[in-house]
């Protein structure tokens, strides 16, 4: 796997990267993400085509099983291969597994604590009963394409913004969000009226 951070490209106006780090930051605290405001039009166009199931989008249904996390990367993979952009398949299988773990994780309910409107049973987040930290039933993957440029995005019911932790790495976890950066051109996240997307541009060579 190669990564694509930081590769701008003029015919997308990508401008700056998505927030950087805190360098105050200490080892084990998050921070949250900024909402993407602004983006440059025909990212922003390509962004609500993917919410909006318009031109080019793929979905795919991701159930609060810990195996669809597999099924969705697997899903990704195989329609990179009918857009012939297989060359894709490492950073995007990579960063669709990300986002798909995060989602189900932290999904599960609102901001304010309680059930989502869409969660698929209410739990407790931690509960070896409840790994899923009762994840929503209707968290969805989807796919666009344009000429060399693919556009990932997970959508889920929370509006909560991602966080970014500050990688500790002896921690098994937590590094998620660094990876996605690392191995996409740009990334961000949008809030909708039921919930967000988080999504992640590539380009193909």
């Amino acid at each position: 796997m190669t990564s694509r951070h930081a590769h701008d490209d003029t015919r997308w106006e990508l401008g700056p990267l998505a927030g950087p780090d805190d360098p105050r930051a200490q080892a084990g605290r998050s921070t949250p993400v900024p909402e993407a405001f602004d983006l440059p039009p025909r990212l922003d166009k390509a962004v609500t085509a993917l919410t909006e199931l318009r031109g080019s989008t793929v979905s795919f249904t991701v159930e609060p099983d810990p195996e669809s996390v597999t099924e969705a990367r697997h899903f990704a993979i195989s329609r990179l291969a009918e857009w012939n952009m297989a060359e894709l398949a490492d950073d995007v299988g990579l960063v669709v597994s990300e986002l798909v773990t995060n989602a189900l994780r932290h999904s599960g309910k609102t901001a304010g604590g309680r059930p989502g409107d869409d969660v698929h049973r209410e739990g407790v987040y931690g509960d070896p009963a409840d790994p899923l930290g009762s994840a929503p039933s209707a968290i969805r993957l989807r796919l666009g394409h344009e000429g060399p440029w693919l556009l990932c995005g997970i959508i889920d019911a929370s509006r909560t913004a991602p966080r970014r932790k500050e990688p500790d790495y002896i921690a098994e976890t937590g590094r998620g969000l660094h990876l996605v950066e690392s191995f996409s051109v740009r990334w961000g996240w949008r809030a909708l009226a039921r919930g967000k997307v988080v999504w992640a541009l590539f380009r193909s060579s």
